[in-house]
């Protein structure tokens, strides 16, 4: 019965300090572990990859039925993904915009700059709020081509969307529902209309480019627009928050490694790439089944739900060795920090550019600060884990 229940347990707001003794036991029962929901979980490395890679699991809600809605290309697969991701990505990077995110490097370090200057020797702070959090929203509203001064509006809509598109086991979601569609509903009429003002009148922000494409094939629709930048808002911030957090944490909580970083800060890109093995942002996505499956001899049924622990599959020791060890210096590190196959995050290089800017710059700073509260208070959601508050005595 304990394996029936993993997933309640693992979207417990008890277990969010630490899922990971739950994420062993997944593996230990898998790689297949039908709920007693009868959903599906699946959280060993090797199954993760084929299934993120695998053309019949699919990512579109409609999947089981329902009726027809305007979808960012986040929740579709190929072949409309493919083409919404691919005008998506124009404005964005490469090949058609190849110095839009390593063009920001400058502005993201004067930005990281900028909040540290407020910073006090002796003073607590919260990690979150007077850091992780300003940092790459002020980066993602400056690249879209939204006016400082409405960066606040974001915060209550962002909260509102990722709860309502969290993994939970057996919850009434109706209400989280209802206000996610809302916030859905106004920030994309926000952002459309920032971008209406921007058509004939063009300039060097993401918004601007979008309404003036002179192509007319490569053109969003008014609904896809709004789609489009809403995600790319919500995408833009809401992991790297987590990235930068959990990064601080984990550093705090290690002198040991943190104290080499501070003497090789070389070191640092692949730190990155060790906390995303180690303390994901994002912890777990759904699939749904076009066909039966078969998975290691146990099928998922065709529209089943089927949830990918990512975080777990990074921690695989199958794949990774002594997978519970924070590691600055781990080679080979292939993780699900930004997922894989055709839905890989196509925002990773510029949370990378962030991530660099930002712990490099509080380096110096960690090695007399002290956690105050030790584990601090999380975020309800258990699919983008992080802390919600991480103050620090400085």
């Amino acid at each position: 019965m304990a394996s029936e229940t993993l997933l309640e347990r693992i979207t417990d707001y008890a277990s969010r300090p630490d899922p990971y003794p739950l994420y062993a036991e997944l593996r230990a029962a898998g790689p297949v572990v039908r709920q007693a929901d009868g959903s599906y979980l699946i959280g060993t490395y090797h199954e993760v990859a084929a299934l993120l890679h695998d053309p019949r699991m699919s990512v579109d809600p409609r999947t089981r039925g329902g009726e027809a809605q305007q979808l960012p290309f986040l929740r579709l697969d190929d072949p409309e993904h493919h083409r919404l991701r691919t005008l998506a990505m124009r404005p964005f990077g490469p090949p058609h915009s190849p110095h839009r995110v390593d063009g920001m490097r400058g502005e993201i370090d004067r930005i990281t700059q900028e909040l540290l200057a407020s910073f006090r020797a002796g003073e607590q702070i919260d990690l979150v709020d007077d850091f992780a959090y300003p940092l790459p929203v002020t980066v993602i509203c400056r690249l879209l081509g939204v006016p400082r001064e409405d960066e606040p509006l974001f915060r209550a809509w962002s909260d509102a969307l990722v709860a309502a598109a969290d993994v939970r086991a057996g919850a009434d979601t109706t209400e989280t529902d209802k206000a996610g569609e809302q916030a859905k509903m106004e920030m994309g009429g926000y952002l459309v209309n920032l971008a209406e003002q921007r058509r004939g009148k063009p300039s060097d922000d993401m918004l601007s480019a979008f309404v003036n494409e002179p192509d007319p094939a490569l053109r969003l629709t008014r609904e896809e627009l709004a789609e489009t930048a809403v995600l790319l808002l919500i995408a833009g911030h809401e992991t790297t928050v987590n990235l930068i957090t959990n990064g601080v944490l984990t550093l705090l909580r290690r002198p040991d490694q943190l104290d080499l970083l501070r003497r090789q800060p070389d070191l640092l890109p692949r730190a990155v790439e060790e906390l995303l093995r180690y303390e994901p942002p994002v912890h777990m996505r759904e699939r749904l089944p076009r066909a039966d499956v078969d998975v290691a001899g146990t099928t998922l049924p065709e529209g089943a739900s089927v949830v990918l622990v990512l975080a777990s599959g990074s921690r695989d020791p199958k794949r990774f060795v002594e997978p519970d060890r924070f590691d600055p210096t781990r080679p080979d590190n292939q993780h699900f920090g930004f997922g894989s196959g055709i839905h890989l995050c196509y925002g990773g290089p510029l949370a990378r550019i962030e991530a660099y800017s930002a712990l490099g710059a509080l380096l110096p700073h960690l090695g007399t600060a002290r956690l105050v509260q030790d584990p601090p208070p999380y975020r309800q959601n258990a699919m983008l884990r992080g802390p919600r508050h991480l103050p620090l005595q400085l």
